[in-house]
């Protein structure tokens, strides 16, 4: 029997794939503002004398209002040398885990990036903790929310039109006896570095673009 279409048999390279961006799997970006990202800062001259002498601040304020804050802390401490502070607590980061001596102008991008864009933002962030120059890439390198690596090969398949073109190009009596492998796929894409994921804390992954 003849049949105009053929397979294509060029092995697969993931590195040359052009990988989409899922409108359909981003990430519930809306925080509850009793969720946003708070710090916990404490004098260390009362701490050190025995006492507890802090207050808790909304980190997604600028680094300005956050030192102005913390100044008027220390300016009520019965110690009269309360200069030094320390963040003691904090809360709203996701997994990110922030330093006692964290500088005020990095927990203010990261509690403003999660205020904007969710969890996924600090998850990225966790990323490339050693490099905040790529944190203000989070729209660029965000793929999406999804259940499952097996979820995401699944749907990049449909959206560059694998899937289409197995179901065109099979003829129907062997379409039963065929499957496309998305768990293979989806491995395949992760081992190449293509993409990198975290794990959601609520379950399933949020997947990023591995080469940035």
């Amino acid at each position: 029997m003849n049949n105009d279409k053929h397979l294509d048999t060029t092995p697969f390279d993931p590195k040359e794939l052009e990988l989409p961006r899922s409108t359909e799997h981003s990430t519930n970006h809306e925080i509850a503002p009793g969720d946003l990202p708070r710090i916990y800062v404490a004098s260390l001259s009362d701490y050190n004398n025995g006492h507890l002498h802090g207050t808790w601040l909304a980190a997604t304020d600028s680094p300005e209002y956050l030192q102005a804050a913390i100044s008027a802390m220390l300016a009520k401490s019965r110690q009269p040398d309360a200069e030094e502070f320390a963040i003691h607590d904090f809360d709203g980061f996701g997994d990110l885990q922030l330093s006692e001596y964290e500088s005020l102008e990095r927990v203010s991008r990261l509690a403003q990036g999660i205020a904007e864009y969710g969890h996924a933002f600090a998850a990225w962030a966790d990323l490339h903790i050693d490099d905040d120059s790529q944190w203000d890439r989070f729209e660029e390198a965000y793929f999406g929310y999804y259940d499952s690596l097996d979820d995401y090969a699944e749907q990049l398949a449909d959206d560059l039109g694998y899937t289409k073109l197995l179901s065109d190009t099979i003829p129907e009596y062997l379409k039963p006896y065929t499957s496309f492998d998305s768990e293979q796929f989806g491995r395949d894409i992760h081992d190449s570095g293509d993409i990198s994921i975290s794990d959601a804390s609520h379950g399933g992954i949020w997947i990023f673009d591995g080469r940035m």
